[in-house]
């Protein structure tokens, strides 16, 4: 048995340079999935942009009794994306090394969206595994939530227990997770380097007071989403249907920057549009008058790119 609790949270390796695309006439998909190792038991996967522009980010999480896999990605055609072929040989290597029977596979989401669940009919018929449909009713009933969003759940891999908790805004049934052992605070497309879309203003705001609560009582080592949309450059982002980031900052974020997130969304609750940060982009309601700013953009970048 894994001792999850002794030398948590644990110093593991983020030093990755991610799979950031390719130009249109280099497009390569011989790698569809990244799959990095932070340490012997937790694994953040990205998907290839090549095979689809979000090139979200998914994360495999391997306790005692079973692993839990945050979001299916943006491609459901396990031909352009084997994520379950991935998956497999991840649970089996895991196995052969920490050896037990009956081990589980727990599907869940950080959110509905379709970029996050379209892997989703893979795993049907895969042995000892459950997919969590990714509605606010079947997320409050899988975790056992009584208190939504204001409750904070425990989840147990076998030993390594995870907190869940509700963060709606981007979407009503938006989770975050606390892993106690990687210290990672998963964020989903709530926080990380990129546009921020929010639905619901006060709801987001209220779910930002929750995250920042959370990291002020937790040794969170990395706040951890599942994008990344931002170049190095401070308020540069990347075209939207973009395929290739050269220039990407890192994944992971910090606590401190989770607070500007907080900051900036409260300083701006009161004017709705686009407004541009350092490292974040937020999206405050329809953004009507910015969006053919924004999609003229990105039709502009995906012209000259292919002319390159």
């Amino acid at each position: 048995m894994v001792d999850f609790e002794a030398g948590a949270p644990v110093s593991g390796d983020l030093d990755v340079r991610w799979n950031h695309g390719a130009r249109p006439a280099r497009r390569d998909t011989d790698q569809p999935i990244q799959v990095h190792a932070y340490d012997e038991h937790t694994f953040v996967l990205r998907q290839n942009m090549a095979v689809h522009y979000e090139a979200p980010f998914l994360y495999l999480l391997f306790g005692n009794k079973r692993a839990l896999l945050l979001d299916t990605g943006a491609t459901a055609d396990s031909g352009l994306f084997p994520l379950r072929g991935t998956v497999d040989a991840l649970v089996a290597k895991w196995l052969a090394e920490h050896p037990r029977t009956g081990y589980e596979l727990i599907v869940v989401h950080s959110h509905a969206h379709s970029d996050h669940v379209a892997g989703d009919s893979q795993f049907d018929g895969r042995p000892d595994t459950t997919v969590v449909l990714a509605d606010l009713d079947s997320v409050q009933s899988f975790f056992g939530f009584s208190a939504w969003p204001d409750e904070t759940v425990e989840f147990d891999l076998g030993g390594r227990v995870l907190e869940i908790t509700g963060i709606p805004g981007h979407h009503d049934a938006s989770i975050a997770a606390y892993d106690r052992w990687s210290g990672f605070l998963l964020t989903g497309d709530t926080v990380y380097p990129g546009r921020l879309y929010v639905n619901d203003f006060p709801a987001f705001t209220a779910s930002l007071d929750r995250l920042v609560r959370i990291a002020g009582s937790r040794p969170v080592t990395h706040v951890m989403g599942c994008h990344i949309e931002m170049s190095r450059r401070p308020g540069r982002d990347y075209p939207i249907w973009g395929t290739y980031q050269p220039d990407e900052p890192p994944l992971q974020m910090t606590v401190a920057q989770l607070g500007k997130v907080r900051e900036a969304a409260i300083a701006i609750t009161e004017r709705p549009g686009v407004h541009v940060f350092d490292n974040f982009v937020i999206f405050h309601g329809p953004c009507r008058r910015s969006m053919p700013k924004y999609l003229a953009k990105a039709a502009w970048a995906r012209l000259r790119s292919r002319l390159v």
